[in-house]
């Protein structure tokens, strides 16, 4: 077995039943899980997705997702402007509406963490950083682990790591674990740095997947390994966050919770870009993985255009009337 802490050894004996860990008996277990009933998903998700929320739930499920957001530029322009500005928006989503919640975080590539920590002092709005190589995540371990530490000595509260989808598709199974772990544990030095861990998110870039089955042994792979959040995409590949994928993924972190008791968070990236996006998924959640998902620190949109959207319907349900998008600031 790889270098790991003690309840990390503890979960893996006790999920899969022994001690070594190796290629084989990761894919013994992995290729043991159910299999996903790819007609089932998508006819699942379908019906949930025509499921209507009226008034005052609405109005609720709007501001939950607005405080779901985790309001991300991940552009290879981005400047110490462009993460202020969306720092501003993040704190301040409708200066209209001082009741409009706050977004949960805001996403930002490593470099740019410091300029985020100092716009953010004092919000409670997260920062959460994309590391490993993103998105490709093609690099060496080492490469890998310094990017990480780099965000985390920066002050990143989250790390949003990708898996390496060729190890994994090629069944090398064991490679996805330990750079998971490695990460986890860089994460872990933000105890002495900052007085709290940063959480992990593991992003597993579904759309190259492949399969469900596939998405649904990255997922628990991922949470076997000591992730904290599953995320579907890092919003550069298509697909990216679908209902069907999202509904896997909300099983497999049930299916976890009643296995072994752990909580771990789900967060769809890529393509949400719509209030009637967003509350769809609420819907999925609540359907599937049930209430207690319900909450910023279970469940988060990865998007930078919904936020918009989600400020415009609290508008219209506010006054009555549709807003133009212009009485907006821009979200990046």
């Amino acid at each position: 077995m790889t270098a790991t802490t003690p309840a990390l050894t503890d979960r893996v004996r006790d999920v899969l039943g022994s001690t070594s860990l190796d290629d084989a008996s990761l894919r013994r277990w992995l290729h043991g899980l159910p299999g996903v009933d790819e007609v089932g998903a998508h006819g699942r998700a379908a019906m949930l997705g025509t499921r209507s929320i009226k008034t005052t739930s609405k109005a609720w499920a709007l501001d939950l997702a607005v405080s779901m957001v985790d309001l991300t530029t991940l552009e290879g322009a981005d400047s110490f402007g462009t993460v202020r500005s969306l720092c501003a928006k993040a704190r301040v989503p409708d200066s209209d509406d001082p009741a409009c919640p706050k977004v949960a975080a805001v996403c930002v590539y490593n470099d740019l963490v410091p300029v985020a920590v100092e716009a953010l002092a004092g919000s409670g709005v997260k920062i959460a950083a994309v590391t490993t190589a993103f998105p490709s995540g093609r690099a060496s371990l080492p490469v890998k682990l310094a990017d990480t530490r780099d965000a985390v000595q920066a002050g990143a509260d989250e790390i949003d790591m990708v898996i390496d989808r060729g190890a994994f598709l090629s069944g090398r199974y064991l490679k996805v674990f330990e750079e998971i772990v490695a990460v986890r544990e860089v994460c872990d030095e933000a105890v002495a740095l900052h007085g709290r861990r940063a959480h992990l998110k593991v992003i597993l870039e579904t759309g190259e997947l492949s399969t469900y089955d596939n998405v649904r042994r990255a997922s628990w792979l991922a949470m076997l390994a000591g992730g904290d959040f599953i995320k579907t995409s890092t919003g550069k590949v298509s697909p990216a966050a679908t209902l069907p994928v999202t509904l896997v993924m909300l099983e497999a972190v049930r299916d976890w919770a009643a296995l072994t008791g752990e909580i771990i968070g789900v967060k769809p990236a890529g393509g949400i870009r719509t209030a009637k996006d967003a509350i769809k998924h609420l819907v999925l959640v609540h359907e599937t993985a049930g209430e207690r998902w319900l909450d910023p620190d279970l469940f988060r949109f990865g998007a930078s255009s919904l936020l918009n959207d989600l400020l415009l319907q609290r508008r219209r349900m506010r006054t009555g009337v549709y807003a133009s998008a212009d009485r907006l600031t821009l979200a990046t």
